[in-house]
């Protein structure tokens, strides 16, 4: 039994958009992706970062839900930003439900627990991508900060999709909740190919921060725990 995460999947079994064309690190990756999951037990737990799917709706997004429904670990998924099937959540437990998919949850506005660890997470934000937009900062730095709330005394993993810093940018809205609620790892996707080389692994402020997008991972997930 063990956690872990990877983010970044970008699964497009019905939409037509393969991440193939963007050269050999993505090569055959929904088949590197398979036998990555097929190695993990049914009693192991993935958290998944963010831009899962590229489905536009539930309905397009159904058939990468069920690619990940047919390896027994427990998942938990973290809105990306091109998750644009993420509903609410009692719409998309509900789709679960009729749908007879089981392994899949959502993480959002909470935690789960893992063992002595609250597993914790939502999508973060890039201000500088879209500067005059502070309210979707705020909105996201509550969610991060309910979420965190939600562990209590336990240490608290945090999953975001967004990287919170990288080299030459940071949020501190977001850097100094982390540090507030005194989290203990915070793993973050998002950045892909060239990107990848400015991302900020390490260290600071008592958080341990690591890039898990799938294509640095080489679709591998990285074990945070027993």
């Amino acid at each position: 039994m063990a956690l872990y995460a990877m983010g970044d999947l970008h699964l497009s079994l019905t939409a037509d958009k393969s991440m193939e064309v963007f050269g050999p690190a993505w090569e055959r990756y929904t088949e590197r992706i398979a036998e990555s999951l097929g190695r993990l037990d049914a009693g192991d737990v993935l958290v998944l970062a963010g831009d899962t799917s590229w489905g536009m709706t539930l309905e397009e997004a159904e058939a990468d839900f069920r690619f990940l429904d047919r390896f027994p670990c427990q998942k938990y998924l973290v809105k990306g930003n091109h998750d644009y099937w993420w509903t609410t959540a009692a719409k998309l437990h509900r789709f679960f439900d009729e749908k007879g998919i089981r392994t899949l949850e959502m993480l959002h506005n909470g935690c789960v627990f893992y063992g002595e660890f609250a597993v914790c997470g939502t999508r973060g934000w890039f201000l500088e991508e879209d500067a005059h937009n502070i309210k979707v900062l705020n909105r996201e730095v509550g969610r991060l900060e309910t979420s965190l709330k939600a562990a209590g005394d336990r240490p608290a993993l945090c999953f975001l999709h967004y990287p919170p810093l990288y080299q030459g940018y940071e949020c501190p809205e977001i850097l100094e909740t982390l540090e507030k609620y005194r989290v203990r790892l915070c793993c973050y996707g998002h950045l892909h190919g060239y990107a990848i080389r400015r991302r900020w692994e390490g260290k600071r402020d008592g958080t341990d921060f690591s890039l898990i997008s799938a294509d640095h991972l080489g679709f591998v997930p990285k074990k945070i725990c027993d």
